[in-house]
């Protein structure tokens, strides 16, 4: 008996063991809320499923159905559009703003906090909802422009399929404070004796950015490359709260289709389907970004 005691003692001693028990909470609810809900959509996705009835197993019916759908392939296509866009504007603007904000003041902590604030607020439904209201025909957005003589009546942003799109684009771009710290963070790590070398040599601040600067961020810029193009084609409260996918569907995002057709439409199996297909192209682009990694990101090291 002493011998178990002293056995199991010496067990809740060890390193390992205070590892497992302090992760366990975590590996229980990955596998409850995740692997276990992911299994059940892969299986939905072969089946003909409405929420209400119990599924019943139609093979690839769901994938074949994709193929004819002329709005999935809509939805595909503004998705395509909106992330395309969308990221490589918003890490150009966060890199534009952690280089303005490099250089320490009194009032760089208060100016980092509030160039962040968007990333921690832009997602949320009152964000959304308020930016609908400012690109309405009477909302603020206009009243400024008319009152600075760029526009003569109201224009109708959101009900004009050349533009409803770019008011979701200009509220993800908003949205570059997670990058914008990356980069900060980036900048902070460059060694000052490469930058008072290049000077010794005659190099102005553009030839410093280019061959300094920018070779040696492009780890942190293909990090931010991945993380925001997975954001960008899971983005959802953008489109449901402010466009609903309108004006003719030219701004009907994938994830928004997909709940659609899964709460709404009753075709929870198509959208469990959807979402397959969806993870499928993340998993390829990101894979393709890592394979083409060593063409243009810099691994020398700081």
């Amino acid at each position: 008996m002493n011998k178990k005691k002293q056995t199991l003692s010496q067990w809740l001693n060890k390193n390992s063991t205070a590892g497992v028990v302090c992760t366990l909470p975590f590996i229980i609810g990955f596998a409850l809320f995740m692997i276990v809900p992911m299994g059940m959509s892969l299986y939905y996705a072969f089946c003909d499923y409405n929420i209400i009835s119990p599924p019943t197993f139609s093979g690839l019916k769901n994938f074949q159905r994709m193929l004819t759908d002329t709005t999935f392939w809509t939805t595909l296509r503004v998705t395509f559009k909106f992330a395309f866009i969308s990221v490589p504007l918003k890490l150009l603007f966060a890199l534009i703003v952690a280089l303005l904000l490099f250089k320490g003041t009194k009032m760089t902590g208060i100016y980092r906090a509030m160039y962040y604030l968007p990333s921690i607020i832009g997602g949320s439904v009152a964000v959304a909802v308020l930016w609908k209201r400012m690109f309405s025909q009477n909302g603020s957005i206009n009243a400024i422009l008319m009152a600075l003589g760029v526009i003569d009546s109201p224009v109708s942003w959101l009900g004009n399929t050349s533009t409803a799109l770019w008011t979701l684009i200009i509220l993800a771009v908003w949205q570059f404070g997670s990058s914008m710290l990356i980069f900060l963070s980036a900048l902070k790590q460059i060694p000052t004796t490469l930058y008072e070398a290049a000077r010794v040599d005659g190099a102005n601040g553009r030839k410093q950015f280019f061959r300094i600067t920018l070779p040696l961020i492009t780890p942190n810029i293909h990090f931010n490359l991945v993380m925001q193009l997975i954001n960008g084609f899971l983005a959802f409260t953008q489109c449901y709260i402010i466009t609903q996918g309108k004006p003719l569907n030219s701004t009907l995002l994938y994830t928004v289709y997909m709940y659609q057709q899964s709460f709404e439409f009753g075709s929870a199996g198509y959208g469990a389907a959807m979402a397959w297909v969806m993870l499928l192209l993340i998993g390829l682009i990101t894979l393709i970004l890592f394979a083409t990694r060593k063409l243009w990101v810099y691994d020398g090291g700081f």
